[in-house]
């Protein structure tokens, strides 16, 4: 564990450098570690691709070196065993399968535009980030043949709802938005609603499918 203070009052905790599965499940094991302790120095605790933040609670905040130090501590008795079968919900997605760079997708990985559908739509991914817009979901376990760089020059606007491919991942656009990744579908479900707590569709660990229509 690497331990770096990311300002006066938040801490990061990075378990390692990559992005995968096995990490996903060895950040959730942590996040839940910290979170069962229910210590009122802690506030927010917010998991990443391959790290833990913590941010100070209200009782210590601004966060000093001593804060440091004391997250050290809780650090120092953590068993990486713990949390190691978490198991998120299950969600299906629905998607019509008619995106822009379907095609495109379909040239460069050397393949139809049929496999390439079946190939995303029967794998699981897990939520293992959140991030870039309010509610849009970073999920892993796409296909290797499906791997393909970015856009080289993003679209000003993605319409709400595009279901895409960047690099090694898989997405869903909550809103419109400017976009860089490759855009194979639509679905219909509202993945960020003011309105409702929690205001998001997907939890981090949440397990999702994507359903063709």
């Amino acid at each position: 564990m690497k331990i770096n203070n990311l300002s006066e009052t938040a801490v990061t905790i990075t378990l390692g450098q990559e992005i995968s599965l096995a990490m996903h499940r060895q950040v959730m094991g942590f996040y839940r570690y910290l979170k069962s302790l229910e210590l009122e120095e802690f506030g927010e605790i917010v998991p990443g691709y391959a790290s833990v933040t913590v941010f100070a609670g209200k009782s210590i905040s601004p966060v000093c070196s001593s804060f440091t130090r004391f997250v050290e501590q809780i650090c120092q008795n953590y068993d990486p065993v713990q949390g190691s079968d978490f198991a998120g919900r299950m969600l299906e997605i629905p998607v019509t399968y008619s995106g822009e760079d379907l095609e495109e997708v379909a040239r460069h990985c050397g393949m139809s535009v049929q496999r390439v559908v079946d190939l995303h739509s029967e794998a699981e991914y897990v939520v293992a980030m959140m991030g870039f817009r309010p509610g849009f979901p970073y999920l892993l376990g796409l296909n290797p043949q499906l791997h393909i760089p970015r856009r080289a020059i993003p679209r000003l606007q993605v319409r709400q709802g595009a279901v895409a491919i960047g690099g090694a991942q898989t997405g869903i656009y909550p809103d419109e938005s400017p976009g860089g990744w490759h855009i194979i579908g639509y679905t219909p479900t509202l993945l960020f609603d003011r309105q409702h707590s929690p205001p998001t569709l997907f939890e981090i660990g949440d397990v999702v499918r994507f359903v063709p229509q």
